[in-house]
């Protein structure tokens, strides 16, 4: 199978060789954005999908609320959406999550969190504003990168800090979410090799080979992670 995506990439116009060690720029450097669309998004629609029925009530969702729409259709009562400043026109919530006298607390039914944490250094803190936003028995479902280059928009305005595995999102969310906290992985050698050199989900032969997981090549985690009922 893998040599026949091999064949089926070296008849596009981009010619990829895998195996040619003299090459050592990707396809792409935009995720595979120009291409269609990027793997990791395929991964991150996946997971949010499987959770649709969690989208309810007032949702939450960090720079716009296309997934609060795309999920949460019928069941959402309120879309809201968290920025850090005031100048984004799109935002009903101003505030930063590592800092959570500038969040409404106790506010949110679900908070989709979607590629955000890698970018935040001082991670801890933010997890713990995810969580202080969700109202008694909310849900966070969240989503982090595993495996990635460098992301050069954040990087040259915020920063681009963290890659996660298992070990770490367990660590780190665990003690926050008393309410349970579950952890799903996605990705295998394919999928990781094709999203570093910023191929697309349309550059596959088949979608489907992204779909056999491999937790040795954590390309996408995903959390949902729950806010205990008696927490006020």
């Amino acid at each position: 199978m893998f040599e026949d995506f091999i064949r089926y990439l070296t008849r596009k116009k981009t010619r990829v060789v895998f195996n040619d060690l003299t090459v050592n720029r990707p396809v792409s450097s935009f995720f595979g954005l120009d291409r269609g669309t990027p793997i990791d998004r395929y991964y991150i629609e996946k997971f949010l999908a499987s959770r649709a029925n969690l989208v309810l009530g007032r949702v939450l969702e960090v720079g716009d609320d296309t997934y609060s729409r795309r999920f949460g259709a019928g069941k959402v009562t309120s879309f809201e959406v968290l920025h850090a400043t005031s100048t984004a026109r799109s935002s009903t919530i101003v505030g930063d999550l590592t800092d959570p006298s500038t969040l409404p607390k106790n506010a949110v039914d679900c908070f989709i969190c979607t590629q955000t944490f890698n970018f935040i250094f001082e991670v801890q803190k933010a997890i713990q504003g995810a969580h202080a936003l969700l109202k008694p028995g909310g849900v966070l479902l969240a989503t982090v990168g595993g495996i990635s280059q460098i992301s050069r928009y954040d990087m040259d305005r915020w920063g681009d800090y963290w890659r996660f595995t298992t070990a770490s999102v367990e660590k780190l969310f665990a003690p926050v979410f008393a309410g349970g906290v579950e952890i799903h992985t996605f990705g295998n050698v394919l999928a990781a090799t094709a999203f570093l050199q910023g191929l697309a989900v349309e550059d596959l032969p088949d979608p489907a080979l992204l779909d056999a997981a491999d937790g040795d090549y954590q390309l996408i985690i995903a959390i949902v992670a729950r806010k205990s009922l008696n927490h006020g």
